[in-house]
């Protein structure tokens, strides 16, 4: 595996890369970095791929605009089709989860010349509302949901970087199974003291897919903070409002959906009305794989059957 950073949209984005072969680009969530994809880096590579991890812009080891406006889908699209520029390819297989995912399925819809396949790891593709996002939300989960609490500049910020390795052991133990679905929906909601973190208990031990050292790992690679991160979410409603243009456009590259069966997200409005009617929306949707006993973290916790299932998929395009 190797690292390096190129200059796309005035930024410099750092990469995480191992193999040669077709161009697959790899695009992680919240909070999560390049290191989120360790398991695939490798497995693609030796499977005759070009695997790269992409810090999204304001994470990890990638430059952080100052702007909350500049983190609007609209960056972050662009973003990928500039990394695709600086490598030289005039296409790639695109692999995302979480937030990651619904920039692949904006990209797949906006710049469909530009990828070849598309896959998504618990984000389903989701057309676009009839009012914002936030709205939808806070008629759902109510006043107290956690991303209300993330679209307020400074709490969130300073709640999650205050101690790194808390932060990360509480969240990713959170989205994993062991626990029963009515604390996954009660984890979508702040805590009684007004924190995130004070919703999820403290673990007794890691999960097996989880060691100290990924902690650390994750702990160091946000030492400069979650702002960028966190601002992504301050561009919901500003997204919905920027892709009127694409409202009940299809997604026309052919596309995978994994999800775990444990996953919070299947809690989210109309989730698995999304999941059961995407073929409406993504014409060549191939399968949807629902992984049993798995949790948010997609392909952190079973990275054997997330491997194998984007390696036959790769080789099918």
């Amino acid at each position: 595996m190797t690292h390096r950073s190129v200059a796309v949209n005035g930024l410099r984005l750092h990469l995480a890369e191992a193999g040669d072969g077709p161009l697959v680009l790899l695009l992680h969530g919240f909070p999560e970095c390049w290191y989120s994809w360790r398991h695939q880096l490798t497995a693609l590579a030796a499977a005759g791929f070009h695997a790269v991890a992409l810090d999204q812009r304001g994470v990890a080891r990638s430059e952080r605009p100052t702007q909350v406006e500049a983190y609007s889908i609209l960056h972050l699209v662009g973003d990928v089709t500039g990394v695709l520029d600086a490598l030289g390819e005039e296409r790639a297989a695109l692999v995302g989860h979480d937030w990651g995912a619904y920039v692949a399925w904006h990209v797949a819809k906006m710049r469909p010349d530009r990828v070849r396949g598309i896959v998504g790891l618990s984000v389903p593709h989701q057309p676009r509302g009839i009012e914002p996002p936030m709205t939808t939300f806070r008629k759902h989960f109510g006043d107290g949901f956690y991303m209300s609490y993330f679209l307020q500049p400074g709490p969130a910020d300073e709640e999650l970087a205050r101690d790194r390795h808390r932060t990360f052991r509480l969240l990713l133990r959170g989205g994993s199974p062991g626990k029963p679905r009515a604390a996954h929906r009660s984890a979508q909601v702040m805590a009684q003291d007004g924190t995130l973190l004070g919703s999820y208990p403290e673990p007794s031990a890691l999960p097996n897919w989880l060691t100290s050292h990924d902690i650390d790992v994750f702990a160091a690679e946000f030492a400069d903070g979650f702002t960028g991160g966190l601002n992504w979410y301050r561009n919901l409603d500003r997204n919905w409002e920027l892709t009127s243009a694409w409202h009940n456009a299809p997604v026309q590259p052919s596309a995978l959906y994994i999800v775990g069966d444990q996953d919070r997200i299947l809690l989210w409005p109309d989730a698995e009305e999304h999941i059961t009617t995407m073929r409406e929306h993504v014409p060549n949707l191939r399968d949807v794989i629902r992984i049993p006993d798995v949790g948010h973290w997609t392909q952190q916790e079973a990275p054997h059957v997330v491997n194998t299932a984007l390696v036959d998929f790769l080789r099918s395009l």
